[in-house]
């Protein structure tokens, strides 16, 4: 073991939602109760995970924060920014996805909590019409706007670290345009000139909280930080950033499942995934707008963990072209499910000498239920990094998130395989204690 160089965990930690609805409510309200000691963190990694140090006769399995200085959820405070003006409390009610019970032991911290006003453009998410918005401001003014509610927060709540974490709803897809994303003084030049086409209001949250030294998680399938002008300002900060879209139902099950094929050697003829969900995520995404920056995400999964050109007996078939199986990934906006989003795969494989088989996975899952220990987790973590003065795409975060950031400039591919992802994160959180990241991704 060597000594860790990571900067204690002192002092409180605010973490600023962008978003006010269901997933935050969730989370913010399952932290408060779990500090309390009335309800416990399940399903988040760094309250439960524990992972090997050492070898052989000196293996000891800890908990994350035995190996590394994490923020006790004691030194937790949260803001939030939303459209709508209802604080905490009211929104956790009006989302129904916890009941009456579990939120009223903490109704008088969530009622504290009352979102700041919004950095919203109505053409990125025509469903929502909220009027807790920044309005008439440019880009860049929404820029700094949210800069200085970031700094007031911080001096207000006493905060000595500040994480900003997006938990609202998809955009719309903005494709990566080079003039404008890639260099950060073109960003820049386009945020100035009030570009709305390029310039989307999820990056100026991301370009305000890395200005003021603040973590960035992009909890949606949104462009925001998977640009490289981004990425540029993170190493100019010296800031983590992580995305993109809290891999929570479908795409988790999609990632942990597809290695079973491809481990076991089967063949691939087509995967189709449907999913039904009425809370206000599932409204947004009926925009069929909002709806492509979400399956752009979706599709990005199974294609790098069965690869045709790797395997072209296996994987090499199933669409008109031939050259791959075939992949449909649908959502489906059903009000009377709220929040218990429906997940239905169906698999057509084959194996020996070609014979068709069929697997059917139907996952009955509760959206926010499993988001929330994510966003936990995420928080925590990058604020780890930054501490350890690790900046820039946090590849080790990628097992939490549906469509990792990478590099994709220099033609690296993103790691989907679920327990590459594991041995990724395993490997951080060692080396960030002082001990060898020993175990091998291949």
């Amino acid at each position: 073991m060597t000594q860790t160089k990571v900067t204690p965990a002192q002092g409180k930690l605010g973490i600023l939602v962008v978003g006010c609805g269901a997933v935050s409510t969730t989370f913010i309200t399952g932290v408060l109760m779990a500090r309390k000691g009335l309800t416990k963190p399940v399903g988040s990694m760094t309250q439960y995970d524990k992972i090997r140090v050492g070898r052989g006769a000196d293996a000891r399995y800890l908990h994350y924060a035995d190996i590394v200085p994490l923020a006790k959820l004691d030194d937790i405070v949260f803001g939030c920014w939303d459209v709508y003006p209802q604080n905490a409390y009211q929104a956790a009610m009006y989302a129904e996805v916890l009941k009456e019970k579990d939120i009223e032991p903490v109704r008088d911290e969530l009622e504290k909590i009352v979102p700041m006003p919004a950095a919203f453009d109505k053409n990125y998410a025509k469903r929502l019409d909220g009027d807790n918005v920044k309005a008439g401001l440019t880009r860049w003014q929404m820029v700094e706007a949210l800069r200085q509610d970031i700094r007031q927060f911080k001096a207000a709540n006493d905060c000595a670290r500040v994480v900003v974490l997006w938990a609202a709803s998809t955009e719309i897809y903005v494709p990566v345009c080079e003039k404008v994303h890639y260099q950060l003084s073109d960003l820049e030049a386009a945020m100035k000139a009030d570009d709305r086409e390029h310039i989307a209001p999820s990056m100026c949250y991301a370009y305000a909280a890395l200005s003021e030294g603040a973590p960035f998680i992009m909890g949606a399938p949104n462009t925001t930080v998977d640009i490289p002008a981004m990425w540029q300002l993170a190493e100019q900060t010296k800031m983590p950033i992580a995305g993109k879209d809290f891999k929570t139902g479908q795409t988790l099950v999609k990632s942990g499942f597809a290695p079973i094929i491809g481990t076991r050697c089967l063949g691939l003829s087509g995967w189709f995934s449907t999913n039904i969900l009425g809370n206000r995520d599932g409204l947004v995404l009926d925009e069929p707008a909002n709806f492509r920056t979400k399956e752009v995400s979706k599709l990005s999964t199974l294609e790098t963990i069965l690869k045709p050109d790797v395997q072209p007996d296996l994987y090499g078939h199933g669409n008109d072209e031939d050259t791959q199986y075939y992949h449909k990934v649908r959502i489906n906006y059903y009000p009377p499910r709220n929040d218990n989003k429906e997940g239905w795969d169906n698999i057509d494989i084959f194996g020996w000498m070609g014979y068709p088989m069929q697997i059917k996975i139907n996952f009955l899952c509760r959206d926010s239920i499993l988001a929330a220990p994510l966003c936990l987790d995420l928080c925590l973590l990058s604020d780890l990094a930054a501490r350890a003065g690790r900046y820039g795409i946090q590849r080790f975060l990628s097992f939490f998130l549906k469509s990792p950031m990478h590099d994709y400039t220099q033609g690296e591919e993103a790691v989907n395989h679920l327990y590459q992802q594991y041995t990724m994160l395993k490997n951080a959180i060692r080396e960030m204690g002082g001990y060898e990241p020993d175990e091998e991704i291949d």
